[in-house]
């Protein structure tokens, strides 16, 4: 990032960027528009030129925005790699962020989920639809069928959310280690029993 937090995409992907990162730690009611800026380092004038609906449309676009990131993560995972590797690689790289954020990071969608913010519950609960979405269809490409498939997703996107919360909370990655473990058990139990 240069200097100030700008970079080619101007003050508005900065401050977008940031909020991201602030929603993480904080929630959207622990973020507010004097943090996102010194964060940022973008223009205090900058702020209602390109949100001009706002707290509630930074924080609905930079939902948007972590949703469209995470997603494409999560897609690129399961498509190349299937659904037990993705849900190592998924937990791992939360295990890196709690250990680098010393447990303050969390999952900026669930933040926006639990958030006040219409547009931008309705963005997150999209976002999770989508990963729920996402890991059926790589299940049943597998052969599961499409409704366990479907049931999986949901139990795996919803547990693994669960999972974070509860090592932030704790400060360890034990209940995430827990579930990866349990989930890996659940979906290959499911993939064997549809190659059998």
């Amino acid at each position: 990032m240069a200097q100030g937090g700008r970079r080619a995409g101007g003050a508005k992907e900065a401050m977008t960027t940031s909020a991201v990162a602030l929603l993480r730690e904080h929630g959207v009611a622990g973020t507010s528009f004097a943090d996102v800026l010194a964060h940022s380092g973008a223009p205090r004038g900058s702020v209602y030129h390109h949100f001009p609906g706002g707290k509630a449309q930074l924080v609905e676009e930079a939902t948007r925005a972590a949703s469209d990131a995470l997603t494409a993560e999560i897609t690129r995972l399961l498509r190349d790699h299937g659904p037990v590797f993705a849900l190592r690689a998924v937990v791992e790289l939360w295990r890196r962020e709690l250990a680098r954020g010393d447990y303050t990071a969390g999952c900026p969608v669930a933040a926006a989920a639990l958030g006040p913010v219409p547009g931008a519950r309705a963005a997150a609960g999209a976002a999770l639809r989508d990963w729920e979405s996402a890991v059926a269809e790589s299940l049943h490409r597998e052969g599961v069928p499409r409704d366990r498939a479907a049931t999986l997703g949901t139990l795996v996107v919803s547990t693994l959310q669960g999972a974070l919360v509860l090592a932030r909370a704790q400060r360890s990655t034990a209940p995430l280690d827990a579930v990866v473990t349990e989930l890996e058990t659940v979906c290959g139990a499911a993939l064997d029993g549809a190659r059998s």
